[in-house]
């Protein structure tokens, strides 16, 4: 099909849930995608930080053929390999206790959240199921998670929603400690607030989060479905800030491109969920948790060390263009953020340098870049031409 062949029919039968750019991907290479007609794009986006390994991997796509051919599914009431072998793997790679095997991100914020009130009524019973999250913070799109986020702009239309939240400013135990109460559970945090603009939370406020909810028994809750497995330069965002979070949210990268997602418990929490109070059908499908174990093999010390290098070349790269719309850039690794200066619109912006060839997110009032974490410098320097040539 073509390009608008593909966009007339979604159009007719895909619910309008997304604003599209005008681009349909037909398949990629390394760190670019094409379109039907063969027009040729560097990816800065990896599908929302989803294709870690970019497009055409053979061996990632040989890992998730043969165990196809194995066995494509089966009931979690039942043990599989691929499910068990990728779950100590997470757990000696992080020092978490045990896994929960989920689909997507919002998903699993889901059962975190379940997780956090379960231990906390298990202990003191009821009345103690609050959890503070972050004003700028982004969790999900299902009830609970939107109101998890704390965005106003996502409190609406679908009431009502769940109770059992409050927000406070980042980088801020005084503002923490405002909201905080007899009636709190748990402190939810993104360690780098992505679709709030790509804002890393200060170190210091971290460790002081941390200790404040080991006094008050508050589980510290971790979202890292955008900045985990590998993004910041680091398995874990978390190990970067050197602490060790009771519950970890994971998907995005996890499988590759293939829908998967979890949770990743501490000692302490290892045993709050237990049979029959959570569950979900495709968790740990074993072709996915294939495609996983694959992605851990090529995410060694020596590539994370990579991935923070090549995020230090493109933003490097970006200020040395002193391009009049873009400010400063900020981020960890490859989970980059540019600010956009006063006059412009991210979104003017990201659809000039579509057309122009390159992808590229929004988040904020700024731009967001999440390339494949396998992209080369040839392509990274291929990106900066495009914007140099495009924003000049």
């Amino acid at each position: 099909m073509t390009s608008e062949e593909i966009k007339a029919l979604d159009s007719q039968y895909v619910m309008h849930t997304y604003g599209r750019f005008p681009v349909a991907i037909d398949h990629g290479e390394g760190a670019k995608l094409y379109d039907p007609e063969g027009k040729e794009y560097i990816d800065f986006t990896s599908g929302i930080g989803v294709s870690a390994l970019g497009y055409g991997n053979e061996a990632w796509a040989d890992a998730i053929f043969a165990q196809g051919k194995k066995l494509g599914h089966v009931s979690n009431l039942f043990y599989t390999e691929p499910c068990a072998r990728l779950a100590e793997i997470l757990c000696r790679r992080t020092g978490m206790s045990n896994v929960f095997f989920a689909n997507g991100g919002g998903e699993a914020n889901e059962g975190m959240i379940k997780l956090a009130r379960k231990y906390s009524f298990d202990k003191y019973g009821k009345g103690r199921a609050t959890i503070i999250t972050l004003n700028n913070s982004f969790h999900g799109r299902t009830i609970t998670t939107l109101t998890a986020t704390g965005q106003d702009s996502f409190h609406n239309y679908f009431f009502p929603f769940t109770e059992g939240f409050r927000y406070a400013d980042a980088d801020s135990i005084p503002a923490l400690k405002a909201a905080a109460g007899g009636d709190v559970c748990a402190v939810m945090v993104e360690l780098v607030q992505g679709e709030g603009g790509v804002l890393p939370l200060d170190p210091h406020y971290v460790k002081d989060l941390a200790d404040l909810c080991a006094e008050n028994d508050w589980l510290l809750l971790v979202d890292e479905v955008q900045s985990g497995v590998g993004r910041t330069g680091s398995l874990f965002t978390f190990q970067q800030y050197d602490i060790l979070p009771d519950v970890c949210s994971f998907a995005k990268g996890i499988a590759g491109g293939l829908p998967m997602s979890g949770i990743l418990a501490n000692e302490k929490c290892r045993s709050v969920l237990t049979p029959g109070t959570h569950a979900t059908t495709f968790g740990a499908n074993p072709v996915c948790a294939a495609a996983g174990l694959y992605v851990q093999e090529v995410l060694s010390d020596a590539f994370l060390e990579e991935v923070k290098e090549k995020g230090e070349y493109l933003r490097d790269g970006i200020e040395a263009l002193h391009l009049p719309c873009f400010g400063k850039t900020r981020g960890m690794g490859l989970m980059i953020g540019i600010e956009v200066a006063d006059g412009y619109k991210n979104s003017e912006i990201a659809q000039k340098l579509i057309a122009a060839g390159l992808l590229v997110l929004t988040a904020g009032a700024g731009m967001r870049l999440l390339p494949p974490l396998v992209i080369t410098k040839d392509e990274i320097d291929a990106g900066l031409a495009i914007l140099k040539q495009t924003l000049s």
